[in-house]
This record gives C-alpha cells, structure tokens and sequence, in this order.
C-alpha cells in the first residue's frame, strides 16, 4: 500500500521526495556575531532526507534578536555563514528555507542595540522570566510602542532579509508569524492594544502580517515563500479574543499571495492550560488554497492519519528530527527511534546536536 507520508510533493517551485518535513528548531549553537558555523552545516546536511527542511529562525535585524547564540540573516558574515550550511543541504540533496524572525517584546535589553527596550506593538510586558546567558534568568521588562512611522522599516527589514536568504543560498523563506512573536503580538487582541491604522478590527491587527508578505514576496517570488502561525498557542500570554476569526481572516487573505506553503501549529498540551482557545487544524486546512503543513509532536502514525483525512499535505516534525537525522528511512522501516536530550536541546557543541546515531550505526 502506499505510503503517503513518504510520497512526493511539489511544494510552490520545489518537487520534494517526502512529505516528512524539519519543523524550525531553536538550538542556540551560532558562532561569534551570530554567524552560522561548520557544525551547523554538518547538522543540517544530517538531516538533508527531510522533504523540506524549515530551517531555525534567524533574525532579521539586531532589534529582532531575542535569545543567545542564534543566528542572523542580515550581514554579509551571516551570510556567507549560512551558505556553509545551504551548500551542505543541497550537496546532500536536500531543500532549505530561511525561517524570518522579529521576536519584538520577547527580548530583553541584554540583547537589544545600546540595551534599548524590546518593541511590541502595545506596552504589554510578558509574564515572567527568559533566559539570557548561560543559565542566567531575568524578568521580562515593558516593550516599547513601536510609532507607526517605524513599522515601514520593520516591513523593509524582512524583505532584505528576504533577499540575504536567497543570497545564503536558501530555496527560499518561511516568514515567521507565530509563537508569540512580532508578527504574532500584532495579530492578537491580547497584545495590541493600539487605537491608529494598527490595532482595534481585525483587519488592521492582520495588517503587519499583509505587508511583510507582500513585500517579501515582491523581494524574491511568492513560490519561493512560505507562513507560519500559531493559532491555538498560548504561551507568553498571547490570548485573543475571537481566534477563530482572527486567524481565518488572514488566512483567506493569505490566499491572494499564491505562497508556496502555509505552515500551521496545532493546539499543544500548554495552551489549554494556558487559557488558550483550541482552532482545529480541520477548521483552517480549507481555507488555504496551497499546501497546508501541520506541525505539533505529531507521532508517524498520527501524521499519516492527518494527511490521510485531508486535514495537511505534509508533516512537519521537530524533536523526532533532533534525535533521528535519518528520519524519513526510519519511518520507512517503522523505527527504531532515538530518544531526543532536552537538556542538549540549546547549548553549545556537539553533543545533542550532530552526534545522535543513525541506523547504519544503531
């Protein structure tokens, strides 16, 4: 019988061999001014049987940085940086994308130019504490209102972010609009607090993720881009008032980009018990017109059943691919599976990071 989730795909300008994807995995292992290393090539080009790998977020600017060690995709070192990485996927036969990020209030002055205070859209301070160094913890402190003459420029730097994916080599970029981040912080009732163009209808709170992808998709081609939200999250005290519309609003208007792919995190375990509504994967797949990717500690069996009902058309899996660098062939052969290390998933080295076995060396 066959296999669906090991099928190909073509996915905006890629013909892909499988429809097991590498989900975005933070892992804290950039060099010296954030610039990807040689140890974060050979980790990818592990992991290169993937159908599509998301590569972790790189942030667009130094406002858009927000935890240690995590890579840039804005100078020319990071760039050259990241094609160590881009050269090594595709000697192995892989597709890549450049995962964008503004993490706006999710930062904190240790990170920001001159300590600055992080940007939000509102003075909306995250609950509770983040690390920033080592084993370091700080309280969250008050963002910054971002001033409406400021915006445009946050919209021009995804686009030249954009723009140095590519020239890193990238097939192309997932814009980052989850998981409570700018983007994220604009969307959400929760967050926004703003009176002017910026906030209040929906339509004005969806207006920030509209012109990132307009403009990222002018930078480089809409089959070369893809979206990632996070409709049922939340952490970081991201609630909303009517997710349901919220998210099928931007959805449908999504559609008239002609993205590549649309990248969805189902509802997880902390989100109810953060107070978080639950919008169904079955609720958004028919609103989007291109392919429709699931994410969320989905089992093999699970995302088989998932594509199977047409809810996705393909699978995105992160801590199975952090442990099982050849995890497309040992879902082929139904296991074994390495138990992923959570306490290497961020660090620094090799441990957790290039030195899980593959089957041939099981």
């Amino acid at each position: 019988m066959h296999d669906q989730l090991l099928g190909p795909i073509t996915v905006g300008q890629w013909s892909l061999p499988n429809r097991v994807f590498m989900a975005p995995l933070t892992r804290c292992r950039a060099g010296p001014d954030d610039v990807p290393q040689a140890l974060n090539a050979e980790y990818y080009a592990q992991r290169s049987s993937a159908g599509l790998i998301v590569g972790e977020a790189a942030q667009i600017s130094m406002q858009g940085r927000g935890y240690p060690h995590t890579p840039g995709i804005y100078t020319p070192a990071q760039i050259s940086g990241w094609r160590l990485v881009t050269d090594a996927v595709h000697r192995a036969g892989g597709h890549i994308v450049c995962q964008l990020w503004h993490v706006g209030r999710i930062s904190h002055p240790d990170f920001q130019p001159s300590g600055a205070a992080p940007v939000a859209p509102s003075v909306v301070t995250p609950p509770g504490t983040k690390r920033v160094y080592g084993d370091v913890q700080k309280p969250f402190v008050p963002p910054r209102a971002l001033g409406a003459d400021e915006i445009p420029g946050i919209v021009h730097d995804f686009a030249h972010a954009a723009r140095s994916a590519i020239d890193a080599g990238f097939d192309g970029v997932e814009i980052h609009g989850a998981n409570g981040y700018l983007l994220d912080q604009f969307l959400r009732t929760g967050t926004n607090l703003r009176t002017d163009d910026w906030g209040g209808p929906v339509a004005n709170r969806a207006r920030l993720h509209l012109e990132v992808t307009a403009a990222v998709c002018e930078a480089i081609g809409s089959q070369r881009v893809g979206i990632r939200v996070s409709p049922s999250g939340g952490s970081s005290d991201r609630h909303d008032a009517d997710p349901h519309d919220t998210f099928a609003y931007l959805i449908e208007h999504l559609n008239q980009f002609n993205l590549a792919f649309l990248h969805v995190l189902r509802s997880l375990d902390g989100d109810a018990a953060a107070g978080s509504s639950e919008v169904k994967i079955s609720f958004l797949r028919p609103l989007f017109e291109n392919t429709f990717i699931a994410n969320g500690l989905y089992t093999p069996e699970e995302a088989r059943a998932e594509i199977a009902r047409g809810h996705a058309d393909a699978i995105a899996f992160g801590r199975l691919f952090i442990a099982n660098p050849d995890l497309p062939a040992r879902i082929a052969q139904g296991g074994p599976y390495n138990t992923p290390d959570p306490a290497s998933f961020y660090g620094t080295g090799p441990r957790g990071y290039t030195d899980y076995p593959r089957l041939s060396q099981a």
